[in-house]
């Protein structure tokens, strides 16, 4: 069975073929009718319980800097319900992550998503040194060149079950962008994995260099 037909069964939302389109910037990402319906709301409880429960490594705000930790800021709420119904059914790895979230029940996974979906995006901080230009502008190409944008946005917000990567961290993003291609990371669909599986590694790398740095370095530049 796949993770679309998991997923769908335990939170009553319908099956998802594909990437979704992102939203436009701005706009928050809407759970299936079914899920939403059920779902309670991003309430004070489940505030405090990602105070408690979450804020120690992920930050207060969704955003914390260890550089393999994810930034949450930002993030749909639909994507962030996905992973974690992924985590509690042992589908992805991180051993501190698949300990906590075996104890969420359904209602669990809707509200911390219901909540980590109100958390506004959050700059990364200023760099040390300025973006290679160079490298940035390869970042950008390759971001077309692979149809990045027609998924993730053209200001790599993203939206719906498609992660914000603007201002991710690098080396989070390396790792991702790495395990899609070689297996070790999970997909909920195949979109990710036929997407990178043909581009060579130091294009990846440079994908992640780019990504993580886009807010800060050119959050235009992907329209040019």
């Amino acid at each position: 069975m796949s993770g679309a037909v998991l997923l769908a069964a335990a939170l009553g939302a319908p099956p998802a073929g594909g990437q979704q389109s992102p939203r436009k910037p701005g706009t928050a990402a809407s759970a299936p009718a079914a899920a939403a319906a059920k779902a309670p709301a991003a309430s004070t409880n489940y505030a405090q319980r990602f105070a408690t429960q979450c804020a120690a490594c992920h930050g207060a705000n969704g955003r914390n800097e260890p550089p393999l930790i994810p930034v949450l800021a930002g993030q749909p709420s639909l994507y962030a319900i996905t992973q974690l119904f992924l985590f509690r059914e042992g589908r992805r790895g991180a051993d501190t992550m698949a300990v906590i979230a075996k104890t969420l029940t359904d209602d669990d996974l809707r509200g911390f998503s219901d909540f980590i979906g109100t958390l506004p995006p959050v700059p990364a901080p200023p760099p040390v040194a300025p973006p290679d230009a160079a490298r940035m502008e390869k970042g950008r190409a390759l971001a077309q060149q692979h149809k990045c944008l027609f998924c993730h946005g053209a200001e790599l917000e993203g939206g719906q079950q498609v992660p914000r990567i603007a201002g991710q961290h690098e080396d989070y993003l390396r790792m991702t962008l790495r395990g899609f291609q070689s297996g070790a990371r999970p997909a909920y669909t195949q979109a990710m994995p036929a997407a990178v599986s043909q581009i060579p590694v130091a294009d990846l790398d440079t994908l992640a260099y780019y990504a993580a740095r886009f807010s800060v370095a050119a959050p235009k530049a992907a329209g040019k």
